[in-house]
């Protein structure tokens, strides 16, 4: 079966963006947007408690940027002991999608199914199992993270506030966000679906309640399922591409005769190889 979903930034400065997640579906008696709660065991890694001490800057690099922690802590105790863990999910879902977002490991979105063939059009994982990789260590795989205002961000593995909205158009919003406490910043996503619709919209709030200016970077990441016949799609128009580090940069699609929009194209490529600079994507797999 031929799937396919489309992903689109729309971006107005730095204060405001809405990603959309469409997806193709037939005809269906429009329903009720619900917004639920539920509790759900998912086998995890445990994660011990985080380190005491206050961990200042001493030079550390993380990904290419200062790797500063402080006043978090570092969470870098991994027990590699696996056992059941109770997470509270929040689902927004109408007749088209069911999309799970999970507060309490950085307001990431766990799961997303298309109802209509029950296919999970974002990647789910079925095991909770951190890794050294999140600028103050701990960091799961899958699902989509928010990188605000850095990759891999501090409270990527840490709860966050969420909130739900009621529309008068039927719609529904699940906002998660934080304020960031080495930057004083503070960040909110909305998850919005409307009645009727395959469309996903996530909203982006970034404020600087601070007197200086900031830095700040922010994106998603998404993972998806991949196999032989996956093919990431972008506009015509798009020409150029940059590796996860963004020191060189790369002919898009073919690059040394080599047409690498192809997962099958890739497969020697550790982590995310391409960047491309374009106002939005789309995928497909057979």
């Amino acid at each position: 079966m031929k799937r396919s979903s489309e992903f689109k930034l729309i971006a107005s400065g730095f204060s405001t963006a809405v990603l959309f997640f469409s997806l193709t579906a037939a005809a269906i008696s429009q329903q009720a947007v619900t917004i639920s709660e539920v509790d759900e065991v998912i086998p995890t890694y445990a994660a011990g408690p985080p380190d005491p001490n206050p961990m200042f800057f001493f030079g550390k690099q993380s990904q290419g940027a200062e790797g500063r922690i402080y006043p978090y802590p570092l969470y870098d105790n991994l027990t590699n002991v696996k056992g059941n863990k109770t997470y509270h999910l929040v689902y927004i879902q109408n007749e088209y999608i069911k999309v799970g977002i999970l507060p309490e490991i950085g307001g990431r979105i766990f799961s997303a199914v298309d109802k209509t063939n029950n296919y999970d059009f974002i990647y789910r994982q079925h095991v909770v199992k951190p890794a050294l990789i999140g600028l103050i260590g701990a960091w799961i795989s899958g699902g989509l993270e928010w990188n605000i205002p850095h990759h891999h961000r501090a409270s990527t593995f840490i709860p966050v506030q969420w909130s739900r909205e009621d529309h008068s158009d039927g719609s529904k919003t699940v906002w998660v966000g934080e304020l960031e406490v080495r930057h004083r910043m503070r960040w909110a996503v909305g998850y919005t679906l409307r009645p009727g619709s395959s469309v996903l919209e996530c909203s982006l709030r970034i404020v600087n309640r601070t007197p200086v200016v900031n830095t700040m970077l922010c994106f998603a990441n998404i993972a998806v399922h991949a196999n032989e016949n996956y093919q990431v799609i972008y506009p015509p128009s798009t020409q150029w591409s940059t590796g996860h580090s963004k020191r060189s940069f790369s002919l898009w699609p073919v690059t040394n005769n080599v047409d690498v929009s192809w997962y099958k194209n890739n497969k020697s490529k550790v982590s995310g190889r391409y960047n491309v600079f374009s106002q939005g994507l789309g995928c497909k797999d057979e």
